[in-house]
This record gives structure tokens, C-alpha cells and sequence, in this order.
């Protein structure tokens, strides 16, 4: 087992020329989050009308979080013309109460909620795509989505962010974690306190959700493309470590993240996460 902490001392001492030269085109470093976030806004538009141009389906898994990009994204399929009817969308995961049932849409937490009135809600509903194909995971269906990413042709592209011990989804580090599929997790301490404090609740530990349902990292790593957004978006530089072990890091379930070495992958991210820290500890 790689020695994390020597691992992380010595990527963090990475500047970003060197991590884009290492990176060998699977990083792009944008000035700040709101040209971040447009690239992803742009990226995710250009996917689906390219593949409306030759009369495909785009099969997306799409994150809560980052969600920057969602407005943009908006605006542009609405300014572009960019029909949604042929999208399947499988949302990553969602927030549960301790019963392990999810939050409804009208809960503040509800990852639901915030796509909607992110996205959904701003979209020509002559553009937008049937609610039959937009699928968030939840306590009623999660037994199911594998099966209805298998016949909706595989994901074509999963966009997604990055948790600050390295789960995608809220696939949190646990033995074998690179060959589980949908299921009910309980979030660790690291996820559940940085979330408290990117939340606006005031930091309440004892309120916070502690279940989630989530896909699979079988799911994400069976994408025929995976493309993360990694950014701090608060001034706290939490995301500055798992940035470069998404990058560079050996892979292992400690960080699920790191499993997406040899796969189809970019990483995008803006200039203040792809700094070296203050202090290196």
C-alpha cells in the first residue's frame, strides 16, 4: 500500500505548469470558477447537440455539485436550440433521512430540488426532456438503475465532482468500492462535515444527512468518458490534495476516485484549487 502521506506531500508541491504537463491533456486549468463552470456548461451542450446532429441519444450521468455550470447550461440549450428529448439523465445520488427514504423535493438538502430550480425549471419546456427520462436515485428504485443504464445503451459521458476523501457520487472509500453498483451508503464524518459547511445550515453536524443513495462507481468507471469538475468554490482550499491524487494518485480504495486511471478521463479545474497550498505539511 502506497504511503499516503509522503504520496500527498509530494503532489501538493506540484506547480500547476508541471501538473499540466503531467497530465498529458487530461487537465485544463480555467482563471476562476465562473470560466469553469462555462466550460462545463459548454461542454455538456456541444456533447448532446453532436449527438443530436447524427440522431443519437446522449446517455449523461450529471452531479449536484458541482452545479455552477447548470444556469449556463440553461441559457445555452435555450439560446442554441438544443432539443433534450433524446437525453437520459441519471442524476448521481441523493440526500436520506436516517430512515434511509430520500429527502422530498421541498427539503432545502434535496439534491432534487436544487436541479430543478438550477436547470429544470429554466428550460424552454419545448426543449427540455420528459421527466420519464431524468432519474435521480432513490429508496424506491435504486435495485433498478443498473439495469436501466444497461438498456439505455451505457452512459456516454459522466460528469461529476469530487468529495474531499476522493468519492465520486457518494461512493465514500470502502473495500472493493470500484466494482459496487447503486445502493444505500452511510456518509463519513470527512463528507458530512465539509458538506455542513458548503451547505448553509451553520455548520449543523447533528442535522446533517448521514444516508445517501448513490450510483455506483461500477456505473461511473463502465462510462465510455468521465469528466469531473474539481474546484473549491468557498475560500477554504479543500479540494487542492484530492485534485492532484485524482491526477496522480496510486490507485486504492482509500480514494475512489484514483480508480479512474486508465479509463477515458478529464479533469477541469480553476486556478485557486490548482495551486500549491500555503503550508505542506
Amino acid at each position: 500500500m502506497v504511503d499516503r502521506r509522503e504520496e500527498i506531500r509530494r503532489l501538493l508541491r506540484l506547480t500547476p505548469a508541471q501538473m499540466l504537463r503531467m497530465a498529458k491533456g487530461r487537465l485544463k486549468i480555467y482563471k476562476d470558477l465562473d470560466a469553469l463552470h462555462r466550460a462545463l456548461a459548454e461542454t455538456i451542450a456541444d456533447e448532446i447537440a453532436t449527438n443530436n446532429r447524427k440522431g443519437r441519444h446522449t446517455n449523461l450521468i450529471l452531479p449536484v455539485g458541482p452545479t455552477g455550470q447548470y444556469p449556463i447550461l440553461a441559457e445555452l440549450v435555450n439560446e442554441r436550440g438544443i432539443s433534450m428529448k433524446k437525453c437520459n439523465l441519471f442524476f448521481m445520488d441523493e440526500n436520506c433521512d436516517p430512515d434511509g427514504r430520500c429527502l422530498p423535493p421541498t427539503h432545502p438538502l434535496s439534491f432534487r430540488h436544487e436541479a430543478h430550480e438550477l436547470f429544470f425549471s429554466r428550460l424552454d419546456k419545448r426543449l427540455a426532456p420528459p421527466p420519464s427520462r431524468v432519474i435521480f436515485p432513490s429508496h424506491d428504485n435504486i435495485h433498478t438503475l443498473a439495469d436501466k443504464i444497461r438498456r439505455a445503451g451505457g452512459i456516454d459521458t459522466c460528469y461529476g465532482g469530487i468529495g474531499i476523501h476522493g468519492h465520486l457520487a457518494f461512493n465514500e472509500p470502502e473495500p472493493g468500492v470500484s466494482k459496487l453498483g447503486p445502493r444505500l451508503v452511510y456518509l463519513n464524518d470527512f463528507t458530512v462535515t465539509i458538506n455542513a459547511i458548503r451547505s448553509e445550515v451553520g455548520g449543523n453536524l447533528e442535522g446533517f444527512p448521514r444516508k445517501a443513495v448513490t450510483l455506483g462507481m461500477r456505473e461511473i468507471l463502465s462510462s465510455r468518458r468521465i469528466v469531473l469538475g474539481c474546484r473549491n468554490g468557498i475560500p477554504l482550499d479543500w479540494a487542492n490534495t484530492v485534485l492532484r491524487l485524482a491526477l496522480f494518485g496510486e490507485p486504492g480504495d482509500d480514494y475512489p476516485v484514483t480508480h479512474i486511471r486508465g479509463k477515458n478521463y478529464l479533469i477541469m479545474t480553476d486556478e485557486d484549487t490548482a495551486r500549491c497550498p500555503k503550508h505542506i505539511l
